[in-house]
C-alpha cells in the first residue's frame, strides 16, 4: 500500500507545526520515524491515518484523497496504535483484542473468522497464554503487546504506532521492536513507528525518516545513510560518534551541546547552503 504526501503543511490554529512535508512510502518492512522533542513526529503520522485534515497539500492513499475516505475504510486496510494506549475497562485481553474487529463486523456479530484472526494476532505478538486474563492485571511490556495485537486484528496493509517502547523497559524495547520488523517481514506489511531510540531503530529499521525543526523531513534513507554523526550532531543539537555494529550504525552519545555552539553550527550550516 502506497503513502504519498505532497507539499503538507499543517498548523494547529495560528501555530504551524508542519512544514512542505513531501513523503512516499510505498515498500513493505519497517519504517521508524525519528527526531527530536515538537517536530511534529505524532502530528506526521495522524495526517497520514487521515485523523488531521492538512491546512495545505494532499495525503494519498492507494492514489486515492484520504480526506475522501470515510474512516471504516481507512480502519480496513491501516491499524493505529496510539502512544500510551491504556485499559479504561476491566476486559479480557481477547475481548480487547477483538474490538480490533471492528471494521469488518456486521452490526455487532462476531463471526468464526473474527476469533480466528483474533487469535492469529494473539500469537503474533506471543500473548495467546493471556487470553482470558483482565487487560487491566498486565504488566506494561504486556499490555503493549495487547494494544499491538489490536492493531493487527484489523488486518491492516499498513500498521502505525506512536512511540510503542515509551514506557517500556529495554528488554521489552528490542522485543517489540523486532517482532514488529518481522511481523511486516512475515506478512508482507508495512509498519511505521515513531520512536525516540536511535539506536534500536537502526538495528531492526528498513527505512528511517528523520525530521527535524521546524517541522520539516531532514532526510529520508537506511540506518546506514540517516544515522549519521553528522545529522544527528545537528539535528540534535549533541555530540556523538556513529561506529558498526554489525553492520548497523551505532550511536555512541558523547555530550550535549551549548546553545552557542548550535548556534554556530546552525550559522555555518546556512552559509554553506546559502552563500
Amino acid at each position: 500500500m502506497r503513502i504519498e504526501m505532497k507539499d503538507v503543511d499543517f498548523g494547529y490554529g495560528s501555530e504551524k507545526v508542519l512544514h512542505g512535508i513531501n513523503l512516499d512510502l510505498d515498500s513493505t518492512g519497517l519504517v521508524c520515524i525519528v527526531g527530536p522533542n515538537g517536530v511534529g513526529k505524532s502530528t506526521l503520522i495522524r495526517l497520514m491515518l487521515g485523523l488531521y485534515k492538512p491546512n495545505n497539500g494532499t495525503v494519498l492513499l492507494d492514489g486515492h484523497d484520504i480526506s475522501k475516505l470515510s474512516s471504516k475504510e481507512i480502519a480496513k486496510v491501516m491499524g493505529y496504535v496510539p502512544v500510551g494506549s491504556s485499559s479504561v475497562f476491566a476486559m479480557t485481553v481477547m475481548d480487547t483484542v477483538m474490538m480490533g474487529r471492528h471494521p469488518h463486523r456486521r452490526a455487532g456479530t462476531t463471526s468464526e473468522m473474527d476469533w480466528k484472526i483474533v487469535k492469529r494476532s494473539l500469537n503474533m505478538m506471543g500473548i495467546l497464554g493471556l487470553s482470558m486474563k483482565n487487560s487491566n492485571e498486565l504488566s506494561a511490556g504486556q499490555h503493549q503487546k495487547m494494544s499491538i495485537a489490536k492493531g493487527l486484528a484489523q488486518t491492516p496493509r499498513v500498521l502505525i504506532l506512536d512511540e510503542p517502547t515509551s514506557n517500556l523497559d529495554v528488554r521489552h524495547q528490542l522485543q517489540v521492536t523486532e517482532r514488529l520488523r518481522d511481523i511486516a517481514k512475515e506478512n508482507g506489511m508495512t509498519v511505521i513507528m515513531v520512536s525516540h531510540d536511535l539506536n534500536t531503530s537502526s538495528k531492526y529499521a528498513d527505512l528511517v525518516v528523520m525530521m527535524a525543526p521546524p517541522g520539516v523531513i531532514y532526510k529520508i534513507g537506511s540506518p546506514e545513510e540517516v544515522l549519521t554523526a553528522e545529522s544527528i550532531s545537528e539535528i540534535y543539537g549533541v555530540e556523538c560518534s556513529v561506529v558498526d555494529s554489525n553492520g548497523r550504525p551505532h550511536v555512541i552519545l558523547e555530550r550535549a551541546l551549548d546553545d552557542e555552539e548550535i548556534h554556530q553550527k546552525n550559522t555555518r550550516r546556512d552559509a554553506v547552503k546559502n552563500p
